[in-house]
């Protein structure tokens, strides 16, 4: 149920967070404590990225699913785009410079790293008690049919996952360009100091590529609850738009063989409207393996395909600790898993199991 796993996450995030504030002066112990509390945090991630599908199902009717899902799935990147502004903004960059080489200024550094683990501990333990108070498994009656039924056992879920290959199609039209772009935002402003971008420009492009990602996302997932099975339509739109995104800020990257104009209006726009059509592209996604694979479980579908999705962002950041002197290849693998997505959604038959159950049984 909703509550327990929802108790369980949080009560993981506080003990994660609180490790990492823990005053012990040995680095090597301090060391270590931070790495448990970042596994724990770790730990809790799965219900986070995954449980939105499954709220969605409980708690609303089939015209408002779509839209709660993104609403859930989207809201969790918000704070993804805050730690793209907190971090430039609340912590000073150590750049080497002369006056921060100094004691007084390297302990500035560490009392505002300081203050931001206890920030984030006070938040997260609000976010427990707020759920230890209310937080109730499922509504008093199911708002749909889908709701109400009754699901496959784990086992035979898996079964089914690893024996669809329309499921494993979508699966990995989501898993590859996901993955690659949550490992390349994630040294984004490496990726931009080359090109002489600065830390908080970078931050400021993670930002709103991300919030606008969100407001698009929410949008098309009402659209999808207007006008039912368009939900592969949609992902075309989208992906299209991520594959021009893409190879225009690589090529602009380029400016040394291409001659395109290299501006901070160029790489604010190629990284933004990247964001946006692959961050607002998740609901969709989500919706559609929910679709597909019905009556699996709403948490198993998903929580398979964001294995996937850290699998190929792990493996991307891997090859990137032994090629990290030059960031051109990086750069092309958006694209390419931007193309791979947009092929095989294109050869993908789509189905709405779960809407024809809630739409006939209803009739």
């Amino acid at each position: 149920g909703l509550r327990v796993t929802v108790l369980l996450t949080s009560s993981l995030m506080v003990l994660g967070a609180g490790l990492r504030c823990v005053p012990v002066s040995d680095i090597e112990i301090r060391k270590k404590l931070i790495h448990g509390g970042q596994l724990l945090n770790g730990l809790a991630g799965p219900t986070v990225m995954n449980a939105a599908p499954f709220l969605s199902t409980t708690w609303f009717s089939p015209d408002e699913r779509a839209t709660a899902t993104a609403i859930a799935s989207l809201l969790n990147s918000l704070g993804s785009a805050a730690a793209f502004l907190v971090g430039p903004l609340v912590v000073p960059p150590p750049n080497g410079t002369a006056h921060l080489v100094s004691q007084s200024s390297t302990q500035h550094i560490k009392d505002r790293i300081e203050a931001m683990l206890y920030a984030e501990f006070g938040m997260v333990s609000l976010i427990f008690s707020a759920a230890l108070a209310y937080f109730p498994s499922r509504p008093p009656f199911p708002p749909s049919v889908a709701a109400a039924s009754q699901r496959l056992s784990y086992r035979r879920s898996f079964c089914r996952l690893l024996s669809n290959f329309r499921f494993l199609m979508i699966a990995l039209a989501y898993a590859i360009p996901l993955g690659v772009f949550s490992g390349w935002s994630g040294v984004l402003d490496l990726i931009l100091t080359p090109i002489h971008v600065s830390q908080v420009d970078a931050g400021w492009i993670g930002f709103w590529s991300i919030v606008g990602g969100c407001v698009v996302g929410i949008a098309m997932a009402r659209f999808a609850d207007f006008i039912r099975g368009m939900l592969k339509f949609i992902l075309l739109l989208l992906l299209s738009g991520a594959t021009l995104a893409s190879t225009w800020f690589t090529l602009t990257c380029l400016t040394t063989v291409t001659h395109l104009p290299l501006t901070t209006a160029t790489l604010y726009t190629s990284c933004i409207l990247l964001g946006i059509f692959l961050n607002s592209s998740v609901p969709i996604f989500f919706e559609l393996f929910v679709e597909t694979v019905y009556p699996v479980p709403e948490g198993i579908s998903c929580g398979v395909v964001t294995f996937l999705s850290n699998v190929f962002m792990g493996v991307l950041l891997f090859f990137l600790t032994f090629y990290h002197t030059e960031f051109s290849w990086f750069n092309w693998c958006l694209p390419g898993s931007c193309l791979l997505s947009l092929l095989l959604i294109l050869c993908f038959r789509e189905s709405y199991d779960r809407l024809y159950l809630d739409v006939v049984v209803s009739v």
